[in-house]
């Protein structure tokens, strides 16, 4: 199972800390900005505001204990305070402390909420964040990256350069993702080629959203 948590910046490096004393062996910090709802459904209390996304993945029972842990300590029942949730894993190799093989049902969904991530060219995750807000979407949580996909490739000075990618991640309630994803892949044109891709997963256990009731 995957566990993400989105905090502060200068926050994840506490996340990871709570994380191994509930058993976690450790994690991936990643830089981006939050943003939230324009129509006033608040994820953070900044319009834009920097943010730490921690991925650790492991054992489901591990990090169900852990996101508890992490929740508590986190204070992510506040406001503003940040979020955390859960996705299953299909399999894992290459981790010292967890195994999973393919066909392993680690961290079943109960299909409540989908994460949607968007990869898009540098310039674009605020047309994605626009579209996906007036489908229904409360925010989103963008984070830069580098592309190398076969319409990636360009040359400066005869030299293949990665152009620079953003990665949009929305976190929904599953009736909603449906519009969303429309929404988005006609503001962007996804469905013409080197325009970026569009997925989602589903998300078991989530914390830290604003209106949420108890998964």
């Amino acid at each position: 199972m995957l566990l993400t948590v989105i905090v502060d910046r200068g926050s994840g490096s506490r996340v990871l800390r709570v994380a191994r004393e509930a058993g976690i062996s450790g994690g991936t910090i990643l830089l981006g900005h939050g943003t939230y709802g324009r129509g006033g459904l608040e994820w953070f209390d900044d319009y834009e505001s920097r943010k730490e996304i921690v991925l650790m993945i492991g054992y489901a029972d591990i990090l169900m204990a852990g996101i508890d842990r992490i929740s508590r300590v986190m204070r992510l029942d506040r406001p503003n305070h940040g979020i955390a949730f859960t996705m299953p894993v299909a399999s894992l190799t290459g981790s010292t402390s967890c195994h999973i093989g393919p066909g392993t049902r680690e961290g079943e969904s109960d299909m409540k909420r989908q994460a949607i991530f968007a990869i898009v060219d540098k310039g674009y995750a605020e047309t994605v964040v626009e579209a996906a807000e007036k489908a229904g979407a409360r925010g989103a949580t963008v984070v830069n990256a580098r592309g190398a996909g076969i319409h990636e490739t360009a040359r400066l000075f005869s030299m293949e350069i990665e152009p620079e990618k953003e990665i949009v991640l929305i976190l929904a309630e599953t009736v909603l993702c449906g519009a969303i994803t429309d929404a988005v892949q006609a503001a962007i044109g996804l469905d013409e080629p080197g325009r970026g891709i569009l997925f989602s997963l589903d998300v078991r256990q989530a914390y830290g959203l604003v209106g949420q009731q108890t998964d």
